[in-house]
């Protein structure tokens, strides 16, 4: 397998993929400001070589979803498309828990529908164990696991990964059913699931973190990509902080994979450069400091 790629579930895919988290609008909320911009940004990706995009059927609610299949269907081969459920869109635009199996059903039939798919190749099931967002749903998870695995018996999905889980979450996860990858919040501002990493990598299992630049990107009150540290770094490289950022998270171990969101084509084309970086031990001791 080559250093720039890693399973997931049966695909292999490039260790930088696309999360089309930022295609919607303010919030996640409604179509994006320019629909011909996130058309561009997809199929750039595409073009790059990008073979995991990572989305939702509540991001819009249905919107980034809509634009994926607009921009890219039909799909290239080798193009994994991975999704997740456990969660909803309230009429307020709150995030809402959706974890009971059924909920979970309908949510993967919504998905398959608004991204024009017959089978979803990787279905993320959103617990919220680690304390971060979303409370958890309280529903057994034997009970929701048991729900995607009925559904990968009847074909609609190929892989089943966890996101916003605990170690512990993760094994009771194992146990029931082979575990494609852990989809959990990670970044050099916040680094509380090492634990998860270190596990994932144990077991071979892929570690895809979300928000790589931190939630809002903030040390106290200042942005991440300010911060001296990781400016410092990026001058060394003659990169961007954000380059840097994305290749310090490359650099925890050959599992873990990227999935930055962008709206804008150079930042994507400045994401899928990090791969390039490589960082020394003198580069992790001052940004892990």
């Amino acid at each position: 397998m080559p250093e720039d790629s890693f399973h997931l579930g049966s695909h292999t895919v490039h260790r930088i993929g696309y999360g089309a988290m930022r295609l919607p609008g303010p919030g996640v909320w409604g179509p994006p400001s320019d629909r011909d911009a996130a058309l561009a940004v997809l199929r750039r990706a595409v073009e790059l070589g990008v073979d995991h995009i990572d989305t939702a059927q509540y991001y819009g609610p249905d919107v980034a979803n809509e634009l994926i299949r607009a921009a890219l269907h039909p799909y290239p081969d080798g193009l994994l498309i991975a999704t997740k459920v456990g969660a909803r869109r309230g009429p307020d635009r709150e995030w809402l828990v959706a974890g009971a199996p059924d909920e979970l059903r309908c949510a993967v039939h919504d998905n398959l529908r608004s991204l024009g798919l017959e089978r979803l190749g990787l279905v993320n099931l959103r617990l919220g164990g680690d304390g971060r967002g979303m409370p958890g749903s309280g529903v057994p998870l034997a009970d929701q696991l048991g729900a995607l695995i009925d559904l990968r018996d009847e074909g609609l999905i190929e892989a089943i990964g966890v996101s916003a889980v605990t170690v512990d979450e993760l094994q009771e996860a194992r146990a029931l059913t082979e575990i494609a990858c852990v989809q959990n919040h990670f970044s050099l501002v916040d680094r509380t699931g090492a634990d998860v990493l270190a596990t994932c990598g144990e077991l071979g299992i892929a570690f895809v973190p979300f928000f790589p630049l931190g939630a809002g990107g903030m040390v106290g009150d200042q942005p991440l990509l300010e911060r001296d540290a990781l400016q410092a770094v990026a001058a060394r490289h003659g990169a961007t902080p954000a380059q840097v950022a994305l290749a310090w998270m490359l650099s925890l171990g050959s599992h873990v994979l990227a999935i930055p969101g962008t709206s804008s084509v150079a930042h994507l084309e400045e994401n899928l450069a990090a791969g390039e970086i490589e960082l020394g031990a003198e580069d992790r001791s001052l940004l892990e400091a």
